[in-house]
C-alpha cells in the first residue's frame, strides 16, 4: 500500500490508539501507529489549548513521517477546579503518573464539593495534517459530572469518575461500543472521518 493510502495515528496511549482505530476502521486508509513507522521522538505539548496541542502534534509527526497524520488532544474540564485539569489532563499528577494516580489527585483536589458543583465535560480536538495542506481541526465534547469514587472497569483515564449525564453511568461503566458512539472523541472523530472520506470521492 502506498504512503498516500496510509494514515498515521499519532499517539502512544494504548487506550486512545485502540479507540481511534475502532472509530476509524472503515476509512479507505491503512492505519499505522508511531511504532509502526519507527518514530521514537516525543512531541512536547506546549500549547495552551486543545486546538494548539492537537495541531502541534499532527504537524510535527506529519513532517517526521511524510504521511497524512491524525493527532488529538483531549482532556477533562471540571468547573469547580476552574477548568482543570484541561490540557494538563495527562500530566495532572506528574509525567509518569498512572490513570489511578491522576484520578486520586483530581478527587483529592475536588474535596467534598456538593454534587451540583461537580459539573464537568470531556473535550477532544482532532487535527489532520498532510504535506502541503492546511491543518484541519474537528472538535467534540460531552457533559457530565464527577462522582466521588471510581465506578466501572472499561475505558481509561478519568472515565471511571466521569458520570455521563445522558446515559446515567460513568464512562467506564459503558460498553466500549456505546462509548464509541457517544463520547467526545467519537464526536470529533466522526467529523474528521467525514472529511477524510470526502477526499477520496
Amino acid at each position: 500500500m502506498s504512503d498516500r493510502s496510509k494514515l498515521l495515528i499519532a499517539t502512544r496511549n494504548a487506550g486512545k490508539l485502540r479507540e481511534l482505530s475502532e472509530l476509524l476502521g472503515d476509512l479507505p486508509h491503512e492505519l499505522v501507529s508511531l511504532d509502526d513507522v519507527g518514530i521514537l521522538r516525543e512531541v512536547e505539548e506546549t500549547g495552551r489549548t486543545f486546538e494548539e496541542n492537537a495541531a502541534l502534534k499532527a504537524e510535527a509527526y506529519c513532517k517526521l513521517s511524510g504521511l497524512l497524520t491524525l493527532a488529538d488532544d483531549s482532556g477533562l474540564e471540571v468547573d469547580a477546579l476552574g477548568g482543570e485539569p484541561g490540557v494538563r489532563s495527562a500530566r495532572y499528577a506528574g509525567a509518569d503518573a498512572t490513570d489511578a494516580q491522576r484520578v486520586d489527585a483530581l478527587l483529592r483536589n475536588l474535596g467534598d464539593a456538593a454534587p451540583q458543583d461537580r459539573s464537568a465535560r470531556f473535550r477532544c480536538v482532532i487535527a489532520i495534517a498532510a504535506p502541503r495542506r492546511r491543518t484541519e481541526l474537528y472538535s467534540g465534547s460531552c457533559e457530565g459530572r464527577i462522582v466521588s469514587e471510581p465506578r466501572g472497569l472499561n475505558g481509561f483515564g478519568y472515565d471511571p469518575i466521569f458520570h455521563f449525564t445522558e446515559l446515567g453511568m460513568t464512562m467506564a461503566e459503558l460498553p466500549p461500543e456505546t462509548k464509541n458512539r457517544v463520547s467526545h472523541r467519537s464526536e470529533a472523530v466522526k467529523k474528521a472521518a467525514r472529511a477524510l472520506r470526502s477526499r477520496h470521492r
